[in-house]
């Protein structure tokens, strides 16, 4: 079954338009009956922003739009530098309980957060590293395992006293983080169990459990290869709890740049 973003962007296209704003228009009433906006983004140039093409909403707009939904405890999909995520706000116990249940996730694994600048790791982490190691990290395509500071939502994993830390490679996921002024929870957008994602239509099933749909087109090399995930929770050791993007680069600046010796367990 074709999508309703589908269908109206080929109605746009049956009729010859020519505006974006249209364009966007009749997305949105389409995607009324789904109760969903599936919204078109392209990211800012060296130039300055993007042109907007047709079908496409302004950046502002989205960001907007998003940072709403997010606000009143709904579950968004956006596109990162690896693969598509569900997100909505870590601090909201309501929202966590409807990513778990969108994706039929197993309630003893947890999720990460995403903020948007390196400093706002130290309120919601207890860091035992150098600050420089974050800077040559992050953003990236890498999760940060720290000790959970006491002011993170105690609904948000709490069957570990560890969390997970992302600084996306993505200017609109650091932008919403910033919008939103406290961290968001990040997971990939499929059904648990199921392949990762990296174009809007491969979660379609999802849409109507959505409030916003960010559609950035295709990811990256599409390798569906999520972030490497690696604890730093022990001062001087690190552990790849999850091999993803950038693995030997990742692992290369641990040990030659700051000395971190690997866990036994995974050698």
């Amino acid at each position: 079954m074709r999508s309703v973003y589908n269908i109206g962007v080929e109605l746009i296209k049956s009729r010859g338009a020519r505006s974006s704003a249209a364009a966007h228009r009749l997305g949105v009433e389409m995607c009324k009956e789904l109760k969903t906006k599936v919204l078109r983004w392209s990211p800012p140039t060296s130039n300055g922003p993007s042109a907007q093409h047709e079908g496409q909403t302004d950046g502002a707009e989205i960001l907007s739009c998003t940072v709403k939904a997010l606000q009143e405890g709904q579950v968004v999909a956006v596109p990162t530098d690896t693969i598509y995520g569900l997100a909505c706000l870590a601090q909201s116990s309501e929202a966590i309980r409807r990513v778990y249940d969108i994706k039929g996730r197993n309630g003893q694994k947890p999720l990460a957060i995403c903020v948007g600048e390196i400093q706002d790791i130290y309120k919601y982490c207890k860091v035992k590293v150098k600050k420089e190691l974050l800077g040559d990290l992050l953003p990236g395509p890498v999760t940060l395992v720290f000790e959970r500071s006491e002011i993170l939502n105690t609904d948000l994993n709490p069957f570990t006293p560890l969390v997970g830390v992302r600084i996306p490679d993505h200017a609109l996921m650091r932008r919403l983080c910033q919008m939103c002024g406290e961290p968001l929870a990040l997971t990939s957008a499929n059904i648990s169990t199921h392949s990762s994602t990296v174009a809007v239509h491969e979660f379609q099933d999802l849409w109507p459990k959505l409030a916003v749909v960010v559609d950035g087109g295709p990811i990256g090399d599409q390798s569906r290869l999520g972030s490497t995930v690696v604890d730093l929770s022990v001062l001087g050791k690190y552990h790849v709890i999850r091999p993803g993007c950038a693995l030997s680069a990742t692992v290369d600046v641990l040990e030659r740049k700051y000395g971190l010796s690997q866990n036994p367990g995974d050698e």
